[in-house]
């Protein structure tokens, strides 16, 4: 139900639909809207006269996965953002944080203490997370001597990304001709895939061209979902009409 909600803007959908799509995974009724009750009292969700919207750490999640479906780049003028951790006692829920909020900016652990990442990223993203960060680390503009390519593949596991978009790419041809003939015994399938590749965007490093492989898939892999979506959505949106009238 997260996951749907994630996937519509805006991230608000009546209580009574996410039951019934959770009916078609399998789970019953009763059981859905007590994962919706847990999800309010956990402030991942709230509630408005039953209709319920992302709220706290899933809010931030949806824009996340927006910058990677549509990512806001800045010219790269060869400069990386690098973050170094300040010296001193920290405890084992700061270090934590500090570890995700680096993350989630696009920043990857060079050695200990030292993250980098090119500097083509706006650098007002994720307010919250910038805060953590910089409440733990001080912020340099540094200028590698090293091959800034070979840099970025050695942080950022370049080949894992591109392998798994290649395979989401096959999945999503596999399976659109079904959604586009409307096919609604697909839903289900068709909402995993869409999940996936949501899931796959919010890992995307957002590199500059310079520093990523030739044949790197991330602009292929948003062209086949951008058709995909459509598709996706029109079945969707049916199975949505259907429930609304009954």
């Amino acid at each position: 139900m997260a996951s749907a909600l994630l996937g519509t803007v805006p991230p608000v959908l009546p209580g009574r639909l996410l039951v019934a799509l959770a009916r078609e995974f399998g789970i019953a009724e009763g059981t859905a809207r007590v994962a919706l009750s847990r999800m309010v009292e956990r402030g991942e969700l709230v509630n408005h006269d039953s209709d319920y919207a992302l709220a706290g750490p899933l809010v931030e999640r949806q824009q996340r996965q927006e910058a990677g479906l549509r990512p806001a780049t800045r010219a790269w003028s060869g400069a990386w953002e690098m973050a170094v951790v300040r010296p001193g006692a920290r405890t084992t829920d700061d270090r934590s944080a500090l570890r995700t909020a680096l993350d989630r900016l696009g920043l990857r652990e060079h050695r200990e203490g030292v993250w980098l990442r090119p500097d083509n990223l706006p650098p007002d993203r994720l307010p919250a997370q910038r805060r953590v960060a910089d409440d733990q680390t001080d912020r340099f503009t540094a200028r590698p001597e090293s091959d800034p390519a070979a840099l970025s593949a050695a942080l950022f596991e370049l080949d894992e990304w591109a392998d798994r978009a290649a395979e989401l790419m096959t999945s999503m041809r596999a399976i659109q001709p079904q959604l586009e003939n409307e096919d609604r015994s697909v839903l289900v399938p068709c909402f995993e895939v869409a999940d996936a590749v949501l899931r796959h965007f919010v890992a995307d490093p957002r590199l500059p061209p310079a520093v990523l492989p030739e044949d790197w898939p991330a602009g292929a892999l948003r062209e086949t979902h951008a058709g995909y979506d459509v598709a996706y959505r029109q079945v969707l949106k049916d199975f949505f009409s259907d429930h609304r009238e009954s």
